[in-house]
């Protein structure tokens, strides 16, 4: 019932029936709710789809009416009886064929327009899973190249990426395609710490796995240094992610490019931060180290121009997790203990709740 409504007050949103107040009121929670705004995003494509559709319907109908009424002529075989009918029709012909001709080449039009962003998402955008998952191919050709059979061939565990730590009782956020295909998943961070954890919810669409610590000798984070950030963030902010993209922890700084991500994504941001693989599912930070997203992608030929899942879809999605799985709720920190540190004391205090993630295969 609840999303019956939903729908019908995002119709009435995209029809210009709302009166001025509620209409205020409703865009000003588009900016607050990431899945609202995607919603409204989805419904108006469907409706530009079905206006689409209706068109191409009466033009159909129109030339059959067209072709029933020249069947029904009776036309003498002779250039006066064409003459006659030509005069009769000509101008009813020429709208049909103008009609028919932009129907065609905006059905052309519109099939391109669907291309585009697949095309657009092979040869611009390159996932960070892509290159991720060439690393873990090389390794594992090179392990199964050895030919020495007097010694064990090791266990492939392939350098993956970057998870971060979201509450104090264990739990981690990474990108999915970091630990895709994985028999087992090992972390650990600068100070050394080593950690065994399992997948416990996966979020393909947008690229997000939670972990869950379940190593029995581990006994909390304690408290994590920084908070969800749940409103927008604004252009041009500085921000700056920890991240893995080598064996030793990497800064990396730059600024909000953009309120969405590729292709208009309104549960992304832009980044102007140079990645590597391993960068993948790292934690994005404002200067005031409030946490606002998770590093996800970036776009190919346009060094520095890079994606993070914003962090307001991430913390709707842990909210909904109980009623969707057998997990407790999460213990989130609620203080930003990096608010007013210069950049250096920020990294001091944040490398030892970002680690590496090791896939076992």
């Amino acid at each position: 019932m609840l999303e019956y409504r939903a729908y019908e007050q995002i119709e009435r949103y995209l029809n210009g029936e709302m009166a001025i107040e509620e209409q205020q009121a409703f865009e000003a929670l588009l900016h607050t709710d990431v899945r609202l705004s995607e919603q409204v995003r989805e419904h108006k494509q469907l409706l530009n789809s079905l206006q689409k559709y209706g068109k191409r319907q009466s033009l159909k109908q129109q030339l059959q009416n067209i072709h029933t009424e020249m069947e029904a002529e009776t036309i003498e075989a002779t250039p006066s009886g064409w003459k006659v009918f030509w005069n009769r029709h000509k101008q009813t012909v020429a709208v049909a064929a103008s009609v028919s001709m932009l129907s065609v080449f905006g059905t052309l039009w519109s099939v391109q327009q669907l291309k585009t962003p697949v095309q657009q998402q092979t040869a611009r955008y390159v996932e960070l899973r892509r290159e991720v998952e060439r690393l873990k191919k090389t390794q594992t050709a090179i392990i199964n190249g050895i030919n020495d059979a007097s010694k064990p061939i090791p266990r492939a565990a392939a350098f993956s990426g970057t998870g971060f730590a979201i509450s104090a009782d264990g739990y981690l956020v990474t990108s999915s395609h970091v630990v895709e295909g994985a028999d087992s998943i090992m972390i650990e961070n600068k100070s050394g710490l080593k950690y065994k954890v399992s997948e416990v919810y996966r979020d393909e669409i947008h690229d997000l796995s939670i972990l869950k610590i379940s190593d029995p000798a581990f006994s909390g984070f304690g408290k994590l240094p920084y908070t969800f950030k749940t409103n927008e963030s604004d252009l041009g902010e500085k921000v700056f992610t920890l991240g893995y993209p080598r064996e030793d922890i990497v800064f990396g700084e730059g600024s909000l490019s953009s309120g969405s991500g590729f292709e208009g994504d309104t549960t992304a941001y832009q980044i102007s931060i140079p990645l590597n693989p391993g960068n993948s599912g790292g934690p994005l930070l404002d200067d005031k180290g409030n946490l606002i997203g998770v590093i996800s992608g970036k776009q190919a030929g346009q060094e520095g121009a890079a994606f993070a899942v914003k962090s307001a879809y991430l913390l709707q999605m842990i909210h909904e997790l109980p009623a969707s799985t057998t997990m407790a709720p999460m213990s989130l920190p609620k203080h930003n203990s990096l608010l007013g540190n210069t950049r250096p004391q920020q990294l001091k205090k944040l490398k030892d709740y970002v680690f590496v993630v090791k896939v076992y295969n």
